[in-house]
């Protein structure tokens, strides 16, 4: 049997003056499913957060909440959802847990159960240590980390992350997936806007992908790389490495797409192959020398850049 639809978008949109932010928007999210929203800066993500959690209205269109509609019973549907903005909201010369008990008494939760559920989350986030230590002082994975425990205080079946992992260092952005996947496990329901397209293969049981305010796809990650499977993905590594390059593999026979990847070119095409001595040619033919290449499996990232023609 089928979860139940938590999040329902039926032709959501939003204009701000001449840019139509978000295009007629539809879409569910299932009960306890990771919900990947991936796009470009820019592509409407956090409009349509803003809309789905009250704090925006719709131009037109409508989206229900655990049930509820947004519009029509909006303290209903703020009951049922938790919000980790992309900059924190907590307060700095507090400590942990008067910050998580501060949270407690703005959602209403009993007072006699304030420091039970905040000291429950601080251990939950692996931040009990740190209760008496003030938000100011805390490195940006914990303060991350506290944010998201105090959209949960109030027992949410449904959080909204949005850019979580941003400006994280390395071990700070895989501490807080590990967090993310916890709240999977038990039955806390994740919409998470992201523009990082590996996190989104690792975390999401589905992705949709906005462009332009416009839904272009939604699937699993596995079924989005499978409608590109077909395609062959080369990545070389040139020296010197100049994002110029990518002018000089213009109009090469079978090369549909080229980007850059840090130091490296990849190209896309159903038949790239057939083209590797004329992408050397080319190179060597201004002096740039080949320190690797290979050809790869199609990622999710490069099912998007294939499917959306937009370089991530």
């Amino acid at each position: 049997m089928e979860n139940r639809a938590m999040i329902q978008v039926q032709g959501l949109c939003k204009r701000f003056g001449e840019i139509q932010a978000v295009d007629n928007l539809e879409f569910s999210v299932r009960e306890g499913e990771i919900f990947g929203f991936l796009g470009p800066n820019g592509a409407g993500k956090t409009t349509t957060i803003r809309m789905l959690v009250g704090l925006l209205s719709p131009d037109s269109g409508s989206a229900r909440i655990d049930g509820h509609d947004v519009l029509r019973e909006p303290v209903r549907a703020k009951q049922s959802v938790g919000v980790v903005p992309e900059s924190s909201n907590l307060y700095g010369e507090l400590t942990a847990l008067d910050n998580l008990i501060y949270m407690a008494q703005l959602y209403g939760v009993p007072k006699k159960e304030w420091k039970e559920r905040a000291e429950e989350l601080l251990k939950d986030f692996n931040l009990l240590d740190r209760r008496e230590g003030k938000f100011q002082g805390f490195s940006r994975g914990m303060k991350r980390r506290l944010t998201i425990a105090a959209a949960l205080v109030h027992r949410p079946r449904i959080l909204f992350l949005d850019e979580p992992t941003t400006g994280l260092d390395v071990m700070g952005a895989r501490g807080l997936r590990g967090v993310i996947k916890k709240l999977k496990e038990k039955g806390v329901t994740v919409f998470l806007t992201t523009h990082y397209i590996q996190e989104a293969e690792e975390l999401c049981d589905r992705v949709a992908i906005i462009v332009k305010g416009k839904i272009r796809f939604t699937d699993t990650p596995g079924g989005l790389k499978e409608k590109v499977k077909e395609t062959e993905v080369l990545e070389i590594r040139p020296q010197p490495f100049s994002p110029n390059l990518l002018q000089l593999l213009e109009g090469i026979p079978d090369v549909e797409k080229t980007t850059f990847v840090e130091d490296r070119i990849r190209l896309y095409g159903d038949s790239v192959h057939n083209s590797v001595c004329q992408i050397l040619n080319r190179l060597e033919a201004k002096g740039i020398k080949i320190s690797s290449i290979q050809t790869m499996v199609p990622t999710l990232e490069d099912a998007f850049v294939k499917m959306t023609g937009v370089d991530v």
